[in-house]
């Protein structure tokens, strides 16, 4: 039996470049075109580009025997998560981005329907039954957050009366340490 390793690159902003990475024995990369704004169609000249710069070292004008084998992710626009009219051009283009992927040959691609951005989390370490550890998302925590940590402007039209209301209960019983920790996880998530 063969095992295919693959290995998360952050593009080639990342300080692990692919040579380190090369070097760690993988044969396949994970990756995505994070320049590329949400909601927007990733162009066959995009991806290529990007499969170039994995496969082909400029530098030593040599093969370097690694694959785009993954997307890792390609970004669902916040207009489809929340039903909003628009949502249909962003399907869409999604549509379009994963036909273009896959025309590359590159058929793994992961995703999610998680709000605000690729992956949001309000606990990263939230005991469960019997004593064990998980991630976890809690909306009530995130609206807290974003209406009275962050104080995003736009947040208040975005929540109803009553989750406002919990967020406001919520935030006003949370210590200093405990609004700290809140926002470290949520940005923790966040590249």
């Amino acid at each position: 039996m063969s095992l295919f390793k693959t290995w998360r690159w952050y593009g080639p902003n990342d300080i692990v470049s692919l040579d380190d990475i090369q070097q760690t024995g993988v044969s396949g990369i994970v990756t995505a075109l994070h320049h590329i704004l949400v909601g927007e169609v990733w162009s066959v000249e995009e991806i290529q580009k990007r499969k170039k710069n994995i496969e082909w070292d400029e530098a030593q004008n040599r093969p370097r025997n690694l694959v785009w084998s993954v997307v890792e992710s390609v970004n669902i626009h916040e207009s489809i998560k929340k039903g909003l009219p628009e949502r249909d051009i962003y399907i869409n283009n999604y549509i379009l981005t994963l036909k273009n992927l896959a025309n590359e040959g590159i058929k793994t691609v992961c995703y999610n329907f998680m709000p605000v951005l690729d992956w949001t989390r309000t606990d990263l370490d939230f005991e469960i039954a019997g004593g064990g550890k998980a991630l976890r998302y809690d909306t009530t925590r995130l609206a807290a957050f974003d209406l009275y940590i962050l104080e995003r402007s736009e947040a208040k039209e975005e929540y109803d009366e009553t989750m406002k209301s919990k967020a406001r209960d919520l935030f006003l019983s949370l210590t200093p340490q405990e609004k700290d920790l809140l926002q470290r996880n949520i940005l923790a998530g966040v590249p």
